[in-house]
């Protein structure tokens, strides 16, 4: 036992004399070298601080790797589709510069330019119950946008008997979709021809029902007031519904002409056309009329007063 405990002793004793050599023979070699350890130290602080700038410009040159090889990528595996904005090709021919007056006739935007319109809004033939008639109404404008010439008619021809009218205005418009009208009526057809001055206003309401009010002035003190609205749903773009509303009154009777004071007539109209063209449309439809006429000018047995009911078919076309 006594042995073993000196061996030991022995084994730790030469690894401290071990020890304590190498440290002596390192410090020596540093007191014989200082500028060699100095270098080697100032060479490893320097690739220290090296480091983080290295990991970076690394890591900047593979995001720019990334950006360079990233359209070549999509145009390999992302193909264009026919939702991608394709840029067209550049012009072969540029227009030329123009100048304003150019410009404005190209792209119509001169306000005081004269047009020309004509409308057959109905020419159609109705059945009732116990007659065939024909009836019609039409308007042509000339003039720009903010004074016009209008022209207007409209006219029944039933039993033989026709009433007609025609109207002539300065048309002038005193706000956005709506217009002042100032001219003159006519009355002619069966029964003696009669004339009125006129004044009235015509325009878009709102929720797009077209209104047209116009007061009557005629010689010997009489009156009149007529006013209609209509309205168009667009079933498709070339099928439409178009239901209107028509109302006249007058201020005292003319049995001359079969006028009764008051209400004299009031239709309302249900139509349907199919625009081939916009400018050419084929309609049928069906219309209520109510009259409250006066006088003789009707031929012996022939009643129009009361209400009927009409199916009508027509044609309506503009250009």
């Amino acid at each position: 036992m006594r042995i073993a405990n000196q061996i030991l002793l022995s084994v730790a004793l030469m690894a401290f004399a071990f020890d304590a050599s190498a440290q002596e023979q390192a410090q020596t070699e540093h007191a014989h070298h200082p500028a060699a350890s100095k270098a080697a130290d100032k060479d490893e602080m320097a690739a220290q601080s090296k480091k983080p700038q290295q990991e970076a410009a690394d890591a900047h040159a593979h995001h720019h790797d990334h950006v360079a090889a990233s359209p070549m990528q999509t145009q390999v595996d992302e193909p264009i589709t026919a939702d991608d904005h394709v840029p067209p090709d550049p012009a072969q021919h540029p227009m030329a510069p123009m100048t304003d007056a150019e410009m404005t006739r190209a792209m119509e935007m001169d306000d005081t330019a004269k047009l020309f319109m004509f409308k057959l809004d109905t020419f159609e033939r109705a059945k009732s119950s116990d007659a065939y008639s024909t009836a019609w109404n039409a308007q042509a404008w000339y003039g720009g946008d903010f004074d016009k010439l209008l022209l207007r008619s409209e006219g029944e021809r039933e039993h033989g008997i026709t009433d007609a009218r025609v109207e002539a205005f300065w048309n002038h418009a005193f706000a956005s979709f709506w217009d002042w009208q100032l001219g003159a009526r006519h009355d002619f057809g069966s029964g003696p021809s009669r004339d009125w001055a006129a004044f009235g206003v015509q325009g878009l309401a709102p929720y797009w029902f077209e209104i047209e009010a116009t007061a009557y002035l005629g010689d010997g003190g009489r009156t009149a007031l007529g006013l209609r609205a209509e309205y168009e749903l667009l079933l498709t773009q070339r099928l439409i519904l178009q239901p209107e509303f028509e109302v006249n009154f007058y201020g005292r009777e003319d049995r001359a002409r079969g006028i009764a004071s008051g209400l004299n007539d009031a239709e309302l109209g249900l139509r349907l056309r199919y625009e081939v063209r916009r400018e050419f449309a084929p309609y049928i439809g069906v219309v209520w009329k109510h009259r409250r006429e006066a006088g003789d000018v009707f031929p012996t047995g022939v009643d129009r007063a009361g209400t009927e009911r009409q199916i009508v078919a027509g044609l309506r076309l503009w250009f």
